[in-house]
């Protein structure tokens, strides 16, 4: 029987339901390989252990020969591909894990794969966001935050802008048609914000009826 780790959310990716008149806009996952690759950089891992493999041959060729040097190379391409298929299933569940959302008045981040947080983001606690689009499409929207908010880099890794130690930026990280989600971001930042508050106070010390 299939069971779904997050059935206990009243709307998928919010801890509560949406107060009235608050409307879900996008949202969306990590890409795994793209998660991989520019969170986790198993390219690079892939490579190290690439070049070490080749190394290895070449030193070794001077003295055994080529064809008896080759099979010199598959401990290193074996460590090599059993680290790639650790960080490949890393980004698996981090991106299974993760729902981002925009809605008409706030970036809400359900993420963690073994301790799950929400991040609520009002767009009123948005300074600014930063967006980083690749070849295929896929990118990844940072978010700076306003005022006092400090985040933890540690617990928000790796949904955060690369470099970003003491501020910490939140990101929507590795997701596909970035551009197209970026423009949904700053119209219903742009809405909330030049939308009037208006608040309503009621009088209750009473009046005096003139005679």
């Amino acid at each position: 029987m299939s069971h779904d780790d997050f059935a206990i959310e009243p709307v998928p990716g919010l801890p509560e339901t949406l107060p009235k008149g608050e409307l879900i806009l996008w949202q969306g996952r990590p890409s795994v390989l793209g998660l991989a690759c520019q969170a986790l950089k198993v390219h690079w891992v892939a490579l190290y252990f690439a070049v070490l493999a080749v190394w290895r041959v070449g030193v070794s060729s001077t003295e055994l020969g080529f064809a008896a040097a080759l099979p010199l190379a598959i401990p290193f391409l074996a460590v090599g591909l059993v680290a790639c298929a650790i960080l490949l299933l890393i980004a698996f569940c981090q991106a299974r894990a993760t729902l981002y959302t925009i809605t008409t008045a706030r970036v809400a981040m359900r993420i963690g794969a073994a301790l799950t947080l929400t991040l609520n983001l009002p767009f009123n606690r948005i300074a600014g966001a930063a967006l980083s689009v690749r070849k295929d499409g896929s990118g990844t929207i940072a978010i700076e935050t306003a005022g006092e908010v400090r985040l933890s880099h540690m617990m928000l890794w790796p949904h955060v802008r690369p470099w970003h130690l003491k501020h910490t930026q939140p990101a929507l990280r590795a997701i596909p048609d970035a551009a197209r989600v970026a423009r949904i971001l700053a119209d219903a930042a742009e809405t909330r914000i030049s939308r009037p508050e208006v608040s309503r106070r009621v009088d209750t010390s009473g009046a005096v009826a003139a005679e």
